[in-house]
């Protein structure tokens, strides 16, 4: 008998405690890593990793595969970008606690939060719960290619205790919140990692309604954070995270410092450069160290490009939405859409329009200026796209040089390849117009790679090959400022991760851990050129990435994909509270 499952042979070992990589051999034993270095023996498979990387699978802490790990089993698209551990239920929206009349409003709410298309939901989620706990234990009976693990959400917990009085502005009563702390404590008590919350006017329902605790007082912060520290001193895993416009007087940092000191528990927030936020970046994180410093700790999630908008025909955004012509074609079959599309008169009348913003919300028009107008601050997305464009890339500069209106140039670039084109626009983290902001803070030990939505924004980002671009373009192609390590960008992305969430048996190439792990091919690693699919239940939309590079990825010891394709194989399971390595001798 073999006397291991599996061993890479003579790849560079990229450890992901940010050491030196060095040249080795990895054994895998029943699921675990079970040797290391010059490993003596045989196996049942080897796998030859000479010239290649061999780094711990990346756990991704912000996705929304609430819904989607209700049916799907590849989890794509993270999956294809050397994932093998999600966390999902961020930003205060998911589907559990849910009675029965609330379905299709938590479906409304996710759609409209999210941009995942609520067909698709409605068709793909089959509602074999209503308490947090029954929703955990309808996650672990579908196997999946990579671990899952989530957060209560707030909205859905809100709407279950409040039912018909949860409106803009309710006050919950003293009973209110003491249900919904039970109820936040029952679910991590059941194995949930944490609690999350939205508290920004981005999110709303399709109808228009903010998320459930948009405007929830500190007591009722505090008091569910302190329910969590009672489920965290019986055993459990405790992370608040939170999704916030940061008002000043709103004083968040107050509350967060004041709930993670009495709760005993960590804080989570996306850091991020809006116009929807009154605080600079700088500001953010200045404010946090100073309540980190009076024993808080607060943990900012930072993305790492600029967050935005991918605009096309059939995604959900396009810069000529509020144009009376697109309205008229904007619920055509896509055919006869792209045909009026291509039409040199229809293009001519279109573009002699003005928009008409009496339907836009106003709350956020900066934003809907930005789409409709904002040319200077809009890309290309050709096949060799830097998501760190300059501005002689903008849409404004091409169509200078051309010679051309700029509307004109956007119409014409979203009308390329058979009206397939796309146009970034980075709303949110490019104020400056490069990423030089985000290389100290990748360095910082307050602040976690995260913020990917994979999952979400289905018609808007591709954000989930985020772990690709962090090796594509911060280790090896950034042109524009200073790079990371490869060390340290997989130390971010795997040890971190998971040790933030208490997944301590995973994010380490180590005997005793978990043998999640990627082989990849640093010279051939690049991210394709996403492309929107129809692949939802009933036809509903998003936009997917592929990535060159990746020879294997290797969730519990099984090879979950080859060469970038799924094997079929599903070894991922639920992740119920925290996890902890077996001991290094165990393994031997």
């Amino acid at each position: 008998m073999a006397q291991f499952d599996l061993i890479i042979r003579g790849g560079t070992i990229v450890d992901g405690t940010g050491a030196q990589g060095f040249i080795g051999d990895v054994a895998i034993r029943d699921g675990v890593i079970a040797a290391l270095g010059a490993v003596a023996g045989d196996a049942r498979e080897e796998i030859d990793a000479t010239g290649k990387i061999v780094a711990p699978g990346f756990v991704d802490i912000h996705t929304h595969y609430d819904g989607q790990a209700t049916w799907d089993q590849e989890m794509a698209p993270s999956s294809w970008h050397g994932v093998t551990t999600v966390v999902m239920g961020n930003c205060g929206v998911g589907f559990a606690p849910a009675k029965p009349d609330r379905h299709e409003w938590l479906i409304s709410l996710m759609e409209g939060v999210e941009d995942i298309p609520g067909t698709a939901l409605s068709e793909g989620i089959t509602w074999d719960w209503e308490t947090f706990p029954e929703y955990l234990d309808a996650l672990e009976k579908l196997p999946r290619a990579v671990d899952v693990a989530t957060h209560v959400p707030h909205g859905a917990v809100r709407a279950y205790v409040l039912g018909d009085r949860e409106q803009p502005g309710a006050v919950p009563t003293e009973a209110d919140i003491a249900e919904m702390s039970r109820i936040v404590e029952e679910g991590v008590r059941a194995g949930a990692l944490g609690f999350s919350t939205s508290r920004t006017v981005l999110h709303k329902s399709v109808d228009g309604e903010l998320v459930p605790g948009t405007t929830a007082t500190p007591e009722e912060l505090v008091a569910i954070g302190k329910a969590m520290g009672r489920a965290k001193d019986a055993g459990g895993h405790a992370v608040f995270e939170m999704a916030s416009d940061l008002q000043r007087d709103w004083n968040e940092f107050e509350w967060m410092g004041r709930l993670s000191r009495e709760a005993g528990i960590p804080v989570t927030f996306a850091a991020l450069e809006s116009i929807a936020k009154e605080m600079p970046l700088k500001e953010q994180i200045e404010t946090m160290r100073a309540e980190n410093d009076n024993g808080a700790n607060i943990v900012a999630q930072i993305a790492l490009r600029g967050n935005g908008i991918i605009m096309a025909w059939q995604g959900t955004v396009n810069p000529f939405a509020f144009r009376p012509s697109w309205q008229a074609i904007k619920d055509l079959p896509r055919d006869q859409q792209k045909a009026r599309l291509l039409d040199p008169a229809f293009k001519q009348q279109m573009l002699s329009e003005a928009n008409d913003y009496s339907e836009a919300p106003m709350d956020i028009i900066g934003v809907v200026m930005v789409i409709t107008q904002g040319w200077a601050l809009q890309y290309e997305m050709d096949p060799d796209f830097d998501y760190e464009p300059d501005e002689t890339a903008s849409v404004n500069a091409r169509a200078r040089a051309a010679g051309v209106d700029p509307q004109e140039y956007a119409y014409d670039m979203l009308c390329r390849e058979d009206a397939t084109g796309f146009i970034y626009l980075p709303i949110l983290n490019y104020a400056e117009g490069n990423l030089d902001f985000l290389h100290p803070l990748q360095h910082a030990d307050d602040t976690v790679n995260s913020l990917s939505d994979g999952g979400a924004h289905c018609g808007t980002i591709c954000d989930a090959a985020s772990p690709t671009f962090m090796l594509e373009h911060w280790v090896k192609n950034r042109k524009r400022g200073e790079r990371l390590t490869l060390e340290h960008a997989i130390k971010r992305q795997c040890h971190d991760t998971a040790k933030l969430y208490g997944l301590d048996d995973r994010g380490v190439i180590a005997p005793g851990y978990l043998a999640d792990l990627n082989i990849i091919d640093m010279d051939a690693l690049k991210l394709g050129r996403p492309w929107l699919a129809f692949d939802l239940p009933a036809g509903g939309k998003r936009l997917l990435q592929t990535a060159d590079g990746y020879v294997a990825t290797i969730k519990g010891g099984v090879v979950t994909f080859r060469d970038g394709k799924w094997t079929g194989a599903t070894p991922g399971v639920l992740i119920r509270g925290p996890q902890r390595a077996e001991l290094a001798e165990a393994a031997e």
